[in-house]
């Protein structure tokens, strides 16, 4: 009897230690970014930052929970996502992952994602195919694709006379997805397409490709890429003289920190697509001033930043609503709550994963209408989501549609 009593007692001792582990067991959210490369300025270390602000102003725990962010770079190499990836979920606790700037990248962490039922965050990349044909039920897509860009900014050159187009596209699954979406954005407006190159991404000479778009005579030549290469293509073209010569160019996935790279005088009359800018109100600008007191480089944040501190949060009120981090539960707890932060108000997540929000048709100023640092768009039109978006039973999700 003594020794069935110890038994029980010692089995007793042994769930309630491994029950105050479970409890003690940080919840951990990696950031699977560019730390170094051609999209760093706009995602790397600012989105940890963002992650880290999100998980402090929700109190650092959640459920008993410390809430853990934990970061990796990705190298915009899919292969290398994939392993991080994979290594989060299986042997360090990873609950979920934020960010994936890279299409590509995100596009193979989506299929680990779901077969391991883990949430994704994605803020980073822009192929509307995340919530189409690739679609997840753990997937969530946050601040623009590339449908929203396309629609947006296409859709407003062609009313403004830039009826051709030439694209300059990078070569990987984002820019392949844009320059679709943006075709047909511009030929259902009544533009035409006259042309269109792709590039190696992080290509530094863009020389033999801007002199094709400027022989093509199109009115427009669309940018169908980001970061550096949309900074060097811009820098580039105005020393060939294009924009002086007559042609338009269409930046379509354009990021604060590349207008400072380029400087007003270089960017100015810029027409772009934005879902955040950090000076469009009080709100925005009261997260905005916090974020660059805490960066190195006193940087506002860029929208994929802005969207990681949001995406972060709700997926905490998700949690913290579903009383449980089964992902299952957290995944339709966060499709059921409205997302509410500085830039969303009452945003619905719908049943493929994407954050249906208003966005921005936005032109940079030039250097006399620029009255402080960092002062460097003006707000054109406002777009609200249901006209930005592709429409739910056209988005190719398998996942149910209904609402």
């Amino acid at each position: 009897m003594r020794l069935l009593t110890s038994v029980i007692c010692a089995a007793a001792l042994g769930l309630a230690a491994t029950t105050a582990q479970a409890a003690e067991k940080p919840l951990t959210i990696g950031v699977l970014t560019d730390m170094t490369s051609l999209y760093a300025a706009d995602t790397g270390p600012g989105s940890v930052l963002a992650a880290q602000m999100a998980a402090e102003d929700f109190g650092g725990s959640v459920l008993g929970r410390k809430i853990a962010i934990v970061s990796a770079d990705h190298q915009n190499k899919p292969d290398v996502g994939v392993s991080i990836a994979d290594k989060w979920f299986d042997t360090q606790g990873v609950d979920a992952i934020a960010d994936i700037p890279n299409s590509g990248v995100a596009l193979a962490v989506q299929n680990i994602a779901r077969q391991k039922k883990k949430i994704l965050l994605m803020t980073g990349p822009g192929s509307s195919e995340l919530t189409g044909k690739a679609c997840s039920p753990y997937g969530f897509h946050w601040e623009y694709d590339t449908y929203a860009l396309a629609q947006v900014t296409g859709g407003a050159l062609v009313k403004q006379g830039g009826n051709t187009w030439f694209f300059i596209t990078a070569d990987y699954a984002f820019g392949h997805q844009l320059q679709a979406d943006a075709t047909n954005a511009v030929e259902a407006a009544g533009g035409k397409i006259l042309g269109g190159v792709r590039v190696p991404v992080n290509t530094q000479d863009f020389s033999s490709f801007l002199l094709q778009a400027q022989a093509s005579k199109a009115k427009v030549i669309g940018l169908a890429n980001a970061g550096g290469d949309f900074i060097n293509s811009v820098k580039q073209a105005s020393q060939f003289g294009i924009v002086a010569g007559g042609q338009r160019l269409a930046g379509l996935l354009v990021f604060i920190d590349d207008i400072h790279s380029l400087g007003l005088k270089t960017a100015q009359g810029l027409d772009i697509t934005t879902s955040y800018y950090w000076d469009h109100n009080a709100e925005t600008r009261k997260f905005g001033k916090r974020f660059m007191a805490k960066m190195a480089d006193g940087a506002p944040p860029s929208m994929i930043q802005a969207g990681v501190y949001s995406a972060v949060t709700h997926y905490l009120k998700a949690i913290k609503a579903a009383g449980t981090t089964d992902p299952d539960k957290v995944a339709a707890e966060m499709r059921k709550l409205p997302v509410n932060d500085f830039m969303s108000h009452n945003d619905k997540i719908r049943p493929d994963g994407l954050v249906v929000r208003d966005m921005y048709l936005a032109q940079v100023k030039s250097p006399a209408e620029s009255k402080y640092d960092w002062d460097y768009l003006k707000i054109l039109a406002t777009v609200p989501g249901s006209q930005a978006y592709v429409a739910a039973d056209k988005s190719g999700c398998p996942l149910d549609q209904k609402s």
